[in-house]
């Protein structure tokens, strides 16, 4: 008597081998998490950034003595213009590509939120913002996906129809930012990855809507260490955030590279998971609130 028994196992379940990835801001932070978690796997995974010695680094480190390979690509992901550029040149090396990871972000300068005033919270919140700072952070966090997961339409959609079994994936890289109901100190940063959120739900219905065979969700991390975060990378492009750095989280530590590699590594295999956003915050939303 036969059994599934073989399709179950790790290697199955989470199999990414051979298939072409692109993740923009790859080369630090959690975009760098995503690109190891695919590629130490066996995918081909292109990474995009702004800054082409920072790319390089990380293939250098990272790009060795794996099952698959990392692929630097300077870009620009918040102009039409350079998107237009990153699909060429996707186009140019690939038949399809199978996963997009919109994972490219910015954010401001905090702001103090606490006031005994009107007049003291109007200098917090009024005076320091400008509507530069709002634009400049929608283009990256907000318009760069939508143009992204648009443009890429055609070549996902070509993997779902020469992967038996698979469908092309794109995995918006939202935050909890984006779901609680404080500012933490940016409303700006916050405002946008709320609208990733809705983003995300949007494309979600209206390319299957289509009848587009593209699944689309987005994971939203709570607290990674990153430059967002910390400020600063490494010579390995890696941030350092100390366990204690978030200890009152129910997790009593920020997240790590395996906590993002899970998630990742679920959103882009798993074919019955379409429309959705998951939070992955150790436990920031039951403790913060929505």
């Amino acid at each position: 008597m036969s059994n599934n028994n073989k399709d179950l196992e790790l290697g199955e379940v989470f199999n990414v081998k051979d298939k072409v990835a692109l993740v923009t801001g790859g080369g630090s932070g959690i975009g760098l998490m995503c690109t190891q978690a695919l590629a130490v796997n066996g995918a081909k995974v292109y990474i995009v950034g702004r800054t082409e010695e920072k790319l390089e680094r990380v293939a250098e480190t990272y790009g060795k003595d794996i099952k698959g390979e990392i692929i630097p690509i300077v870009g620009d992901v918040a102009s039409k213009e350079g998107v237009k550029k990153i699909v060429s040149e996707i186009e140019s090396r690939e038949k399809c590509l199978c996963i997009l990871i919109n994972n490219a972000g910015i954010a401001a300068e905090k702001t103090e939120t606490t006031a005994e005033t009107a007049e003291q919270l109007k200098e917090n919140l009024f005076d320091p913002t400008t509507v530069e700072e709002w634009t400049t952070i929608y283009a990256t966090n907000v318009v760069g996906p939508y143009l992204l997961t648009t443009a890429f339409l055609p070549l996902l959609q070509k993997a779902t129809e020469q992967i038996y079994g698979y469908s092309g994936t794109v995995i918006n890289i939202s935050s909890i930012s984006g779901l609680v109901r404080i500012s933490q100190g940016h409303f700006s940063y916050n405002s946008s990855k709320a609208a990733t959120v809705h983003l995300n739900k949007m494309l979600a219905a209206e390319i299957q809507k289509s009848g587009l065979k593209i699944r689309i969700n987005s994971i939203a991390p709570g607290v990674f260490p990153s430059e967002m975060t910390t400020q600063e990378s490494k010579d390995n492009q890696k941030s350092e955030m100390p366990k204690d750095h978030k200890g009152g989280l129910p997790s009593q530590r920020p997240g790590n590279d395996r906590d993002m590699a899970g998630a990742i590594l679920f959103a882009a295999c798993n074919q019955y998971l379409n429309g959705q956003t998951i939070a992955v915050d150790g436990g920031y939303l039951i403790q913060a609130g929505t």
